[in-house]
This record gives C-alpha cells, structure tokens and sequence, in this order.
C-alpha cells in the first residue's frame, strides 16, 4: 500500500493508536518545536535569554509535604523547655481547640555545626556537616492553615487551585537546556503520590508544554518509552515522517490548540528520549562510593538517596528544573511527633547531604540552586498530647548553592517558634528571589491570558531577598 492510500486508510486517532503504544499518557512537558511544526513562541520551550545574567542555571526543589517543624530541626528554642506544658502565654492560631495542650518542648538536642555554627538538631548529623553551604531562612510564613491551599501557595504563588507551578514557570520564562530530555522533571515517590497529587508540578493554564514530567526511580523510569516490537532504523524514520506529515496537517487544521500542540511534540520528544532518557538515568556506571554516599546500600535511605542522585545526572545533562517528593505527607505530625521525625529524618537527611557534597564535588553546587522545606511549620504547643498542629506564621526553610550565601541564617521567630519576628520572609519574596536567582525579574515574566497579565507573583509587590545573595 503506498503512503498515501495508507494515510487515507487510517484515520490520524487510528495511527496514534497503533504507533504510540500508549504515548498519548505521558506527561512529557520538555517539548522542543523543531519536532512539532512551526510552534511560535511561548508556546516553545526553545532556550530563551533571561532577563539578566543567572546566577543558578537549575534547581531541585526537595518538597517535604506536611510541614517540617522548625523547633525540632533547624530552630531551636530553649523557652519550650523552660514552659513545657504550660498554658501557652498569648494569643495563638490552632486548628482543632480540643486537642490543643501546653507548651510542647522539642525531645531532640541542638548543637552547633560547622564553621558557621548554625545550631542543627541530632536528628540531621547528615547535614550538620554541610551546614556550611546552606543558606537558612528562619522567618518564612503563609497565608494559610490548611494543607492544600498552603501548598498551592508554595508551588504557584496564591492559595487557590488551577495555577501553573514554579518550574512551569521557570520552564516558561528560559525553555530547556536539553535538546533530548524535558525541561522540568518530577521524581515522585515509588510508595505513592503526594498530597494533592499531580497539580503539584500542573502548568494550570499556561500551556501544557510547560508541565512537569515524571520520571520514576524504580523499573521503567518513562512508561512506553520504547516500542514493543523492535523495527530496523529505516522503518523507525519512515514511520516518524509520516506521522509527522500527518501532524502538520492535522495542526494547520486546529491552530491555537495548545493541548494538541503538546500531545504532538510529546511523541517527538519521546523518540529523542528512548537513548537519552535510559542513560541519564541508569546509576550502575556510578561509582560504589558514590552509591553509598547516596545510601543506596541502605533500605531506609536507598529510595530517596536514588532519586537524589538521579536529580544530580539530570543537572548534568541540562534539565532546568527538578522536583523530588515523598509519598503522603510524611512531615505532618499531629500525634507521636518524636518517631515520625525520626522516621522522616532517617529516609532524606543522609541522601540531601549527599547531593550537596556530590554536586560541590562536581563543580555544579555554584550553579544549582537546592531547595528544601515544606508548605509551613508547626505550632510550639501540642495536639494530642505529643504531636504538633499546622502553623503558618513561622516556619523554616534552606536553599544552597545557586548564587546563595553559604553559612548564612536569615531572620528568625519569637522565643517559642510561633510567628516571625525579624526579617519575616513571605512565599511571594521567596519566589521573587528564585527567580531573580535564574536571571528572571518576576515583573518581566507575564503570560497574557484573558486580557489579564498574569505572573507568579501576581499583582502583589514582593521584595528580591538580597540578603540571601552572594
């Protein structure tokens, strides 16, 4: 049958159908227009100029979902102790009244670490030893109590659903690096998604092209990547050129759809990837000491310790943006605080350190921005006897590397850890700072939509936290 009786025989959904093997599934958001037609920009991910010159080329993001405690990691307060269980002394935003108690004191000392001499509590040894990087934010908070519009207010700027995320919007303002792989990779956990799901790393109405992709660390890493039946390379191109002059056509028929644009460039990407995608992610070229560095000769750390690793070879291969979660919300301790932090401690604080070591080892830490920490904190009183309940006026969070100043503590709380006090730093300034971080001024990178110029920053003023810079 020739070519063009075959394309009158099959109907374009009929060839997806048979040639895609399930590729229609894939969320592949680093799509380049060379493969997909005269995509016109933004709806690229072509590499753009930033705004001025980066000082970070790419981040990974280390979401930790539920709420890390900041008095009992990376903010120590001794006054819990001098008023535990006691009435706490004010006024204080508590979700479940009738689980509240007195002041709780943190169950886990503090030491000074590093040159720096940041405190850092014994349950992060891991990172006490690289404390010397880090750049630690005590005085963060958010507007929200509650899990899921806290975490739509630190993935996407505003505490409502349907919004794109930091990395689309990274991924958005500078296109990709990598000609071969997405731009904004999610390396979610093997036990289960996170809280809420997908939306996490969702381009909301920007175009779909500007998604997360998710790439798995155990067993195939890219579902029907590779096709089931081996074909020679002729066979591979001449059935590529016809699907590629059947989605110029099929295109030139519906422009403006944004969705297909995607869904076409996915399948060209795909092909691209099937040697790519393999190697940056296949550890077993990496050197034992590396591996055990990681952890990955541990069972308790080797699943998060794999997936930092796999973060670092996406660096190297040019990936613009990288986030690796947990499953549930793991750091959400409403009752027996003491044994889920030592749990949640024990599965990531020997894999993050690793990755700052490995990456300053490189000579990739300069240019990789890391950052670490969850949607807010905890309260200084306690639920349930011994856990803590959600608390959005303080909390704690770390960056490191990417034009960051090492060693350095930013702010801080009350005496009990409560509220902000000095430097109080909201989520807006800090996804001001991340961007100005990559050579993008949050005022500058607008997405035009119903008339509206929309930003991640919205319509508010936050303030590039200069003090956090080198």
């Amino acid at each position: 049958m020739s070519t063009n009786a075959a394309y009158m025989a099959l109907s374009r959904r009929d060839m997806f159908g048979r040639m895609g093997s399930g590729l229609a599934g894939m969320a592949l958001s680093g799509l380049l227009p060379q493969v997909a037609g005269d995509v016109s920009p933004p709806l690229d991910t072509m590499r753009r100029a930033p705004h001025f010159a980066p000082r970070a080329k790419a981040v990974i993001q280390l979401f930790m979902h539920g709420g890390p405690s900041q008095m009992d990691l990376l903010d120590p307060k001794p006054a819990l102790g001098k008023y535990d269980g006691q009435p706490f002394p004010g006024a204080i935003d508590i979700q479940e009244t009738d689980k509240a108690g007195g002041v709780l004191k943190s169950p886990f000392k503090f030491a000074k670490s590093g040159d720096s001499g940041i405190e850092v509590s014994e349950l992060l040894p891991h990172l006490a030893k690289r404390v010397d990087d880090i750049t630690l934010i005590r005085s963060m908070h958010t507007e929200h109590l509650n899990h899921e519009p806290a975490l739509w207010m630190i993935h996407t700027g505003e505490t409502i659903p349907g919004r794109p995320s930091i990395g689309s919007w990274a991924t958005f303002g500078l296109g990709s690096e990598s000609q071969n792989l997405p731009a904004y990779v999610v390396l979610d956990d093997p036990k289960g998604l996170p809280v809420d799901g997908i939306r996490n790393w969702s381009s909301g109405w920007l175009p779909p092209l500007y998604q997360g992709t998710r790439f798995r660390s155990e067993g195939t890493a890219v579902w029907n990547l590779t096709p089931h039946t081996a074909r020679s390379a002729g066979q591979q191109q001449a059935r590529r050129k016809l699907l590629e002059e059947m989605d110029r056509e099929h295109r030139a028929a519906r422009p403006g759809e944004t969705e297909l644009d995607a869904r076409i460039a996915s399948y060209a990407l795909a092909a691209r990837m099937q040697l790519s995608a393999a190697e940056a992610l296949d550890l077993s070229g990496e050197t034992a000491a590396t591996q055990s560095l990681y952890g990955l000769d541990n069972p308790v750390t080797a699943s998060y310790g794999r997936r930092c690793l796999m973060a670092r070879r996406l660096v190297e291969r040019g990936v613009r943006f990288i986030q690796i979660y947990l499953d549930g919300q793991v750091w959400d301790h409403h009752a027996k605080i003491k044994e889920g932090l030592i749990d949640a401690c024990a599965r990531t604080d020997q894999p993050t350190a690793a990755l700052l070591t490995d990456l300053k080892q490189r000579g990739l830490l300069d240019e990789t921005l890391i950052m670490w920490g969850g949607e807010f904190g905890r309260l200084p009183i306690s639920q349930s006897l011994d856990g803590r309940d959600h608390n959005n006026k303080g909390f704690t969070l770390w960056l490191a590397g990417g034009g960051t100043k090492a060693g350095y503590v930013h702010g801080s709380t009350d005496e009990f850890g409560y509220a902000a006090l000095d430097k109080p730093m909201g989520v807006r300034d800090l996804h001001a700072t991340i961007l100005h971080l990559l050579g993008l001024d949050h005022r500058r990178l607008v997405f035009h939509r119903n008339g509206l110029d929309e930003r991640l920053t919205g319509v508010h003023h936050p303030q590039v936290v200069t003090e956090l810079l080198t």
